[in-house]
């Protein structure tokens, strides 16, 4: 298994309209075919020093292997979230890990 984990940081000021086209958006990954598992959302209420919550969304999507994420990477569904709500985000960060 492959796990995507993928972090983003709104840019500041984003209008309600624009924060809810970013969020269908990220949705829309989840169901993209080769997807076994996915979630996204905000970061959790946990306050320890360990935890960064300084992101706005995360996404964590799960592959049965390498061939399915790459198919993944240019699936139209994935390349219209990158055109529709690339401009929304200040940062990107990305971890991904395969099982052992």
């Amino acid at each position: 298994m492959l796990t995507h984990c993928v972090f983003f940081w709104l840019k500041e000021h984003l209008d309600p309209s624009e924060e809810a086209t970013f969020r269908r958006g990220l949705g829309s990954l989840t169901r993209i075919t080769g997807v076994v598992q996915a979630s996204a959302g905000a970061p959790a209420a946990t306050d320890r020093p360990v935890v960064d919550r300084s992101y706005s969304y995360g996404l964590m999507v799960r592959f049965e292997d390498q061939a399915a994420h790459d198919a993944y990477q240019i699936d139209p569904i994935h390349k219209e979230f990158l055109a529709t709500c690339g401009s929304l985000w200040k940062r990107v960060l990305v971890y991904d890990f395969v099982d052992f």
